[in-house]
């Protein structure tokens, strides 16, 4: 279970990657944050948010159109 959650759903790019860089930034490492978003392009945003920013995506699912990310930051 994730420490922290973020309910991206109904926002653009790059809504979804702004709320969870401010999310992220509050916690400590070693935390998870849990995100589900509606944006098909999340997919890809968030992959690359975390490869840019040193976050692992510990997962990334697609069910119907919401899509879920849980980060653990590091």
């Amino acid at each position: 279970m994730a420490d922290q959650t973020l309910n991206a759903e109904g926002l653009n790019c790059p809504l979804p990657i702004i709320k969870a860089k401010k999310s992220l930034k509050g916690m400590a490492a070693g935390e998870t944050l849990a995100i589900t978003s509606t944006d098909p392009g999340s997919v890809a945003d968030f992959a690359a948010f975390c490869n840019q920013t040193g976050n692992t995506l510990l997962s990334s699912n697609t069910e119907g159109n919401i899509y879920s990310f849980e980060i653990k930051k590091n």
